[in-house]
């Protein structure tokens, strides 16, 4: 496999991942971060970083639109729920939460 194709197919399994995170808003960012170590805004600060490596000035801002497919402040009135205690327990004992 050439180094294009390699793109082209990280590419499309980025965008299912956005698609599929996009489609399931009752999966809150708490639990990614304390099942998987990674949370939405976790992969808008990577694209950030990704476009600054590249020479190219990405906001906070536009990286989370891009991630949630709408502004972030909209995601959050629409999607964001109240985090239960024992969440946020098991955040703050995470090796993640220092990443975060």
């Amino acid at each position: 496999m050439d180094k294009t194709m390699r793109t082209e197919l990280e590419a499309a399994a980025f965008r299912r991942l956005l698609d599929h995170f996009r489609t399931h808003t009752e999966v809150q960012n708490i639990d990614l971060m304390n099942l998987a170590g990674f949370c939405r805004n976790c992969l808008s600060k990577w694209y950030r970083e990704a476009g600054q490596e590249r020479g190219v000035e990405i906001s906070d801002e536009t990286a989370r639109e891009i991630i949630y497919g709408m502004p972030y402040r909209d995601w959050k009135a629409k999607y964001l729920k109240e985090v239960a205690p024992e969440k946020l327990a098991a955040f703050e004992q995470s090796p993640a939460k220092h990443d975060h």
